[in-house]
């Protein structure tokens, strides 16, 4: 991300220096623009809290910005719609890192569920039958979850119990790894069911 820059401390005549002391200028200026940073924010009174979290009251812009800056910390915007807004005094960067890091964290423990979909029709053989309820297994014992249909082809839509009964079967069959997470019911032409396997619903 970009960084910007506050032209008015640049030109702050009280700044000149050692070198240590105009490195923690530059740090303090070269910020995430992605949030109310010390000069990007413009209301011209705050409610300041400082590093420990104590309440050090109503302040103006300005000398709220003197006291992070003093500090070698940032001015950040916490709560922009309170009335007076109310701002903090941080380590942005830390903030940033630390925020990062545990949405980070949350994205790697965040278990991620397939649905993968097995069809069948009313009158599938035992050959294929037995092939898709092994494809079915494998998915399940992946972690997937498992959309078994039927499709009615035709007349075939009279016969609704034969989909009924395949449902039922397929389902029987899987009961050892998988739940059934909704019943059988009708979709347009295709009667379906959800399974979902056991061990992700512990």
């Amino acid at each position: 991300m970009g960084a910007f820059v506050c032209p008015h401390f640049l030109f702050n005549k009280n700044l000149s220096g050692s070198g240590s002391e105009t490195q923690k200028i530059w740090r303090w200026l070269a910020i995430s623009k992605d949030m109310n940073v010390n000069e990007k924010i413009r209301a011209k009174e705050l409610r300041l809290i400082d590093a420990n979290g104590d309440q050090l009251g109503v302040k103006s812009r300005q000398e709220a910005l003197e006291l992070a800056q003093k500090q070698n910390l940032d001015l950040v915007l916490v709560a922009p719609t309170a009335k007076p807004p109310v701002a903090r005094i941080m380590n942005y960067g830390k903030f940033r890192y630390e925020q990062q890091k545990k949405e980070k964290e949350a994205r790697k423990n965040q278990k991620i569920i397939n649905v993968k979909e097995v069809r069948f029709t009313p009158g599938i053989g035992e050959h294929d039958f037995n092939t898709k309820l092994k494809n079915a297994r494998k998915f399940l014992e992946k972690g997937d979850k498992v959309k078994a249909a039927v499709r009615f082809r035709g007349r075939a839509i009279t016969h609704k119990e034969l989909g009924q009964e395949v449902l039922d079967r397929f389902a029987k069959e899987v009961k050892d790894i998988a739940t059934v997470e909704s019943k059988p019911k009708m979709e347009g032409r295709n009667m379906f069911m959800m399974l979902a396997p056991i061990n992700e619903n512990k």
